[in-house]
């Protein structure tokens, strides 16, 4: 009696056993789908797929697809750089072997504080190293040397007039023309202070060309 028991309990335990690798192999279901972002909908390369709990997944691709097995009810969690981590748990009730699934990824923005690094210890040496800079001065003597005075009149002698000054000059000849009109006009020729200035330049040689 007691072996007949014994025969009862082990046919009964080859049977459960035999009914559950049919019955897990069911459960295996093939995971696809494509990751992107929630604001721009741009896929999202490279993002980490895993099995929760496990070390089993995968990653997307540059495409943002992904294909892996994996078994119903299984928690998948998604991972991107710069965005929040997300769940998804697949679903025990699926008619066939596949489950497809588009997931958004909403971005993490963290605030940093603000850091200041300065290259010395204290204010105190700031404000000493500060106050003995010595600041080249390259570009005042360049400034100082294209704004002489001779470099400026060279240049005017040669620049030409734009629009502005040709209008200025007609309106000047034609308010001297109007301030003369009925009487002669001044002669230089015979001003004194005019060959005065004359004579006082050619003593200072301003008249000779310059080398």
């Amino acid at each position: 009696m007691r072996y007949f028991f014994l025969i009862i309990i082990l046919s009964f335990s080859l049977s459960l056993i035999a009914q559950e690798k049919p019955e897990s192999k069911d459960r295996l279901v093939q995971f696809s789908g494509v990751v992107i972002g929630s604001d721009s909908l741009v896929p999202l390369p490279f993002t980490s797929i895993m099995i929760r709990n496990t070390y089993r997944g995968t990653i997307s691709d540059y495409y943002g697809f992904f294909s892996f097995v994996a078994k119903m009810n299984d928690t998948i969690e998604f991972a991107a750089l710069g965005y929040k981590r997300a769940l998804f748990v697949i679903p025990d009730t699926l008619a066939d072997h596949r489950c497809s699934l588009i997931q958004m990824l909403v971005k993490d923005t963290i605030l940093l504080k603000e850091v200041v690094i300065f290259p010395w210890p204290t204010k105190e040496q700031f404000k000493e190293a500060f106050l003995q800079l010595r600041i080249p001065d390259d570009d005042l003597t360049r400034a100082q040397r294209n704004l002489h005075r001779s470099e400026m009149a060279a240049l005017s002698e040669i620049m030409p007039m734009d629009g502005s000054m040709n209008f200025k000059y007609q309106m000047e000849q034609q308010g001297s023309r109007l301030y003369y009109a009925g009487q002669l006009p001044p002669n230089n020729l015979l001003n004194p202070i005019a060959w005065s200035k004359f004579i006082q330049m050619w003593q200072n040689g301003e008249f000779r060309k310059k080398q």
